[in-house]
């Protein structure tokens, strides 16, 4: 048997993917920048997928308004059934709940790394799964409204992953699922998220010892917090599913976390091409 050769992930790319999405300006829902957004997002994915599907659905806002929310599904060698999820949320959050400057707390973020960060990463993988098809079938998710909750209303987050995992075909079971989340920090720091540890450590081991394989040392080998996101709808259906995410951002002390201080100047092309090049090695070392 042939072993496949890996393509190489190019960070700079994925940065510019990044970028792209911020010049709509916040992507919270409702919005022209969200509009305008999922626009790019559909018509990029279907330059390169087998299949793209829009899942759309409604949820009722704070003020009692009718949020419009779209899930993308980017679907690669739909014949294949070894199949393996990659996701991210594309959204942003609609308020600056940590903004220092509390005139500017009800405005909406840009969302640079919370928000834009893994979804360019899996923007660049798509060019990759185009360019050179992996030996499995790869679906890529765009999640939406993952962030539009208020803090502590935790029924008012994950709407995206939620409908998804909800409305799942029956016979739909990847091998496991990575979610990408603030992979963009500049100053980057992944350490193990435990509810990942809980419901899918061997997905764990798998994606960080490829990271250290390959020589990147900003996968931690340290357990860090529960953090609430995508990934938990999907674990809650049985598809086991990690969380990559530097909550941190950039360190415990000073958090940029939905602030305004959330802007690519803050992430770096180098953390979203040490992300891109461990998640594209882990897909083309499967065998269907």
């Amino acid at each position: 048997m042939t072993t496949q050769s890996v393509p190489r992930f190019d960070g700079n790319r994925a940065f510019n993917y990044l970028l792209k999405q911020t010049s709509f300006g916040p992507r919270n829902p409702n919005s022209k920048g969200h509009r305008e957004c999922l626009e790019f997002l559909t018509n990029e994915l279907r330059r390169h997928a087998d299949e793209v599907r829009l899942q759309e659905f409604t949820h009722t806002g704070y003020e009692n308004e009718k949020l419009h929310l779209t899930n993308i599904v980017a679907v690669f060698n739909p014949r294949s059934s070894s199949r393996v999820l990659l996701c991210a949320h594309w959204d942003t959050r609609p308020r600056a709940d940590h903004e220092e400057n509390k005139t500017r707390r009800n405005e909406p973020i840009l969302g640079a790394n919370d928000g834009a960060s893994g979804v360019a990463v899996l923007l660049e993988i798509a060019s990759l799964l185009n360019n050179q098809p992996p030996a499995i079938g790869v679906d890529i998710v765009l999640f939406d409204g993952e962030d539009y909750g208020f803090e502590g209303d935790h029924e008012r987050y994950l709407l995206g992953s939620r409908f998804f995992a909800k409305n799942k075909p029956i016979d739909y079971i990847p091998r496991f699922g990575i979610l990408l989340d603030m992979v963009g920090d500049k100053f980057l720091e992944i350490p193990k998220e435990r509810h990942s540890l809980k419901f899918a450590p061997d997905i764990l081991d798998l994606v960080w010892g490829k990271a250290s394989t390959l020589g990147f040392t900003q996968f931690l080998d340290e357990v860090g917090e529960e953090v609430i996101d995508d990934h938990l709808p999907l674990n809650e259906i049985g598809i086991k599913t990690i969380d990559v995410i530097d909550f941190n951002y950039p360190d415990p002390t000073h958090r940029y976390w939905h602030t305004h201080q959330d802007i690519p100047e803050h992430c770096s092309a180098e953390s979203l091409e040490a992300v891109g090049t461990v998640v594209t090695h882990v897909v083309y070392t499967q065998t269907p």
